[in-house]
């Protein structure tokens, strides 16, 4: 008797996931705990787990599919049985060019955190299962060549002639490691006006029609609905920020060289003003609160988050109970939850439940900006560059200073302006004399 293995729900929000990538073939043998499927939810991409021991049957979608949650994407069961038929919204795994996604382009690797899948016991019927589609080259069809938008712009910044390249991805499409691995040989020459006239540099620019991804819509509807629904205001306060720079140096030059075993690690500034932004909350803990419709909700514990750029977008992972870690403890857990995000490996759990959040842009150059309130947060902080700049000492004396500007957004439903204000007075207090943080 066969198992479906459905769609599984991985977020609150989720109603349908995009398949990316399989890890197993029809035929293959399968034991439990095998991930089978790469899924892009909302969030971000997770793996779907196989509680079956058997071979793959049936695939019942294929690449850049969409599927409905509890909708069935593969059968497991006996070699030489017959894979039931399934009622499904999704198209059948030989669709010929199945729509690109960012995160099968980039060729998300199979590794990490692991989802849950539910399973139906199901009768069999007599169909026998379909193979899917050998890959073929990505070769012109009515002029166009099949290539993913990232592969495109590599190989026109390279001047890499595509039609000469063999494509590994879904359906034979090009992907970024095709380009990355071609030879020199494939390098298109570049158009001349005239035969004594220099070669044309390669053109970097081309017009693209993008997917959007589960997850860019999920961002784009938890944005619009808090800009509308939240009533932003914004404050802004400029803090010193020589002696947060110097506190980073100091705990570098004698812990970066440490074995880890010795307590050795790194800080970066976003550590740090995670941690200060942790602390300041104890002193004003009216910050600490979410909109709930009927009440106003103040939190006991500051669940954390703060944006990590991906290639597609921005996740917020969360730092549980910020306030009781230490600053090494944030700075640990950030580089793994960073990491996580940039493998988009993070689990649902990990980006979600946040009470403050925290974005830093400093790392661009940007001195000053304002974010946008993440649902159901009271405000967002946002971290500019710490610039050197000339400012008025307490000796009235024009002196060169590092001048750190951090704004804040705030959900005037949940708190007022004076409350936004207190917080960040105690933020100020505490990057300007950051010792307060390590006691």
């Amino acid at each position: 008797m066969a198992t479906l293995i459905d769609m599984p729900k991985l977020s609150d929000t989720m109603t349908v996931g995009t398949l990316v990538k399989w890890l197993k073939n029809e035929g293959d043998a399968v034991t439990n705990g095998d991930m089978i499927a790469e899924v892009e939810t909302d969030k971000a991409t997770m793996e779907v787990e196989c509680f079956d021991d058997g071979v793959l049957l049936k695939q019942y979608c294929g690449v850049g599919d969409e599927v409905a949650v509890g909708d069935a994407i593969a059968a497991i069961g006996e070699k030489g049985e017959d894979a039931p038929a399934v009622k499904s919204s999704a198209p059948a795994a030989a669709t010929p060019e199945p729509a690109p996604t960012p995160v099968a382009e980039e060729e998300s690797k199979n590794n990490g955190s692991r989802s849950h899948s539910t399973k139906k016991e199901v009768e069999p019927e007599t169909a026998a299962p379909e193979a899917l589609p050998e890959a073929t080259p990505a070769l012109p069809t009515g002029g166009r060549i099949k290539a993913s938008p990232l592969a495109k712009k590599i190989a026109a910044a390279k001047g890499i002639d595509l039609a000469t390249i063999q494509g590994t991805g879904p359906g034979g499409r090009i992907v970024k490691d095709d380009v990355e691995n071609a030879k020199p040989g494939a390098a298109a020459p570049a158009a001349t006006p005239a035969a004594s006239a220099p070669a044309a540099p390669a053109a970097t620019l081309e017009a693209l029609d993008l997917p959007v991804s589960n997850m860019r819509k999920s961002i784009a509807k938890a944005l619009i609905a808090s800009k509308t629904q939240a009533p932003h205001f914004y404050l802004q306060i400029e803090v010193d920020g020589g002696p947060l720079a110097k506190l980073r140096a100091e705990l570098n030059a004698k812990l970066a060289d440490l074995p880890k075993e010795h307590g050795g690690t790194k800080f970066t500034v976003n550590d740090l003003t995670l941690k200060a932004a942790a602390e300041a909350v104890r002193r004003v803990p009216a910050i600490n609160r979410s909109w709930e419709g009927d009440t106003i909700k103040q939190h006991a514990n500051v669940h954390l988050a703060f944006g990590v750029a991906i290639d597609d977008g921005l996740v917020t992972p969360v730092i549980r109970a910020a306030e009781t870690k230490s600053l090494r403890e944030i700075g640990a857990e950030a580089k793994i939850l960073i990491k996580k995000a940039r493998d988009k490996k993070l689990a649902p759990n990990e980006m979600s439940g946040s009470t403050l959040t925290v974005t830093n842009l400093g790392m661009f150059g940007i001195s000053d900006f304002y974010g946008i309130i993440n649902p159901n947060n009271a405000a967002i902080l946002s971290i500019g560059a710490t610039i050197k700049k000339p400012v008025v000492n307490d000796k009235d004396e024009i002196v060169v200073g590092q001048v750190m500007k951090i704004g804040l957004s705030g959900d005037h439903r949940t708190i007022d302006g004076a409350v936004g204000a207190r917080y960040l007075q105690a933020l100020k207090e505490i990057i300007e004399t950051p010792a307060l943080m390590l006691v």
